[in-house]
């Protein structure tokens, strides 16, 4: 028997991956990905993050983000320090270029955002998060590792992006 309409997880899947690829094609033509979107977004939020905590806000491996901040950092957009008082952590924080960097992507993530939001009432909106949670419940999710947007809300407005970005 065929169902009457495609199941909600391969649904949510395939519009998951449309939002992330076209997120990534609007970050690309800025001149970011979203690795290094998420990066320079936590070291907002977080000025000086060490890169174990860093690694966690941005929800991949440590190696794979000594990766991307090797890139950046080859690129001038941040800098690595040892801390001072344990030598094993470094210390990563933002350039000047690594400032103009994340402004120019939060203008990629703000006109997608509204993009993304076109013709969705705030109602709409609400009931959109209030599903994906209820979506994220009934998966009995135990894993409540922080979010890369976590901190986000309350956040000074000049280092805010947009929801959803």
């Amino acid at each position: 028997m065929r169902p009457a309409s495609p199941p909600i997880g391969l649904h949510l899947a395939a519009t998951a991956r449309l939002v992330s690829r076209s997120f990534g094609d609007a970050l690309g033509e800025a001149g970011g990905s979203l690795p290094e979107w998420l990066v320079l977004l936590n070291l907002k939020i977080r000025p000086a993050a060490n890169q174990r905590e860093l690694a966690k806000t941005v929800g991949i491996g440590e190696a794979t983000l000594t990766h991307h901040l090797n890139a950046m950092e080859k690129q001038g957009l941040l800098t690595r320090r040892r801390d001072t008082n344990n030598r094993r952590i470094h210390i990563v924080e933002l350039t000047a270029a690594g400032e103009a960097s994340f402004l120019r992507l939060r203008a990629a993530a703000s006109a997608f955002d509204r993009r993304l939001r076109r013709d969705i009432t705030a109602e709409q909106l609400a009931s959109l998060g209030d599903l994906l949670d209820r979506l994220a419940a009934n998966l009995r999710v135990s894993d409540k590792r922080s979010a890369s947007w976590d901190g986000l809300i309350g956040s000074a407005p000049s280092t805010t992006p947009p929801a959803g970005s």
